[in-house]
């Protein structure tokens, strides 16, 4: 079942035209990676996609509804949320009432939060920091709390922008051993990763952007022996490292 289907979506800022008629279809099930040079267009796409942005032109629809124009917080209660590059927790409060926050998307019920909010702590592999101050987190805690605070509103679909920046190679694979595990709990997942190892060893499939356009779109195997994505972004030390 597709859940996500966006049409020539495109965003102009002036002369600069930053998503170029964008065509995908995300799956129920399935984790989607979304890789290009910075300045590619995959942040704008993921801020058209949950309304921070309007679209020029195109649409986007969610389990065949359209969706262009909706509010973010209206995205959210239909049950698409996304992370951003960079975390922001409220910092003087614990990070259990930070994911709190989240838990409230889909209820008012204080009990019924502290519980939605326990068990996205606990996905996030960040139990052990339930009463520790926002403000007091380190980088790779505040990349679980935003995640945790994610889960925590009911995705359907978990949109994450970076979550493996400035992250060492043992976070990394924490990281990727919780997104795992998210999946596995039946999230369907977009992800947008500079880290290429990690986002080739997750996705089932890799959409390549660059000024704005898809360059090309296929499995992680694929994707890494196309000549214009060796150009544009991956280069020749990749494939070579890969052999």
């Amino acid at each position: 079942m597709t859940l996500l289907a966006l049409k020539e979506l495109s965003k102009r800022f002036g002369g600069l035209e930053a998503v170029s008629e964008l065509s995908l279809e995300l799956e129920e099930g399935e984790i989607l990676g979304m890789i290009g040079p910075n300045g590619a267009g995959k942040t704008t796409a993921f801020n058209l996609i949950t309304g921070f942005l309007p679209p020029t032109k195109g649409n986007i629809r969610f389990k065949g509804e359209e969706i262009t124009g909706l509010q973010p917080s209206q995205i959210c209660k239909r049950g698409i949320v996304r992370t951003f590059q960079i975390t922001k927790p409220f910092g003087d409060i614990t990070t259990h009432r930070n994911v709190m926050i989240g838990a409230f998307n889909r209820t008012f019920n204080v009990a019924e939060g502290v519980l939605i909010a326990d068990q996205a702590l606990e996905t996030a592999m960040l139990s052990n920091k339930r009463d520790v101050l926002g403000k007091s987190l380190s980088v790779p805690e505040r990349k679980r709390l935003e995640l945790a605070r994610a889960l925590a509103t009911g995705p359907e679909i978990l949109m994450l922008d970076e979550p493996m920046a400035g992250l060492t190679p043992t976070e990394i694979d924490d990281m990727t051993e919780i997104l795992l595990g998210v999946w596995k709990q039946g999230v369907t997942i977009l992800i947008i990763e500079h880290v290429l190892q990690a986002v080739m060893n997750l996705s089932h499939r890799i959409i390549v952007l660059d000024y704005g356009k898809k360059i090309a779109e296929g499995k992680p195997t694929e994707i890494a022996r196309d000549p214009k994505v060796i150009e544009a972004y991956l280069g020749e030390e990749y494939v070579f490292a890969e052999g």
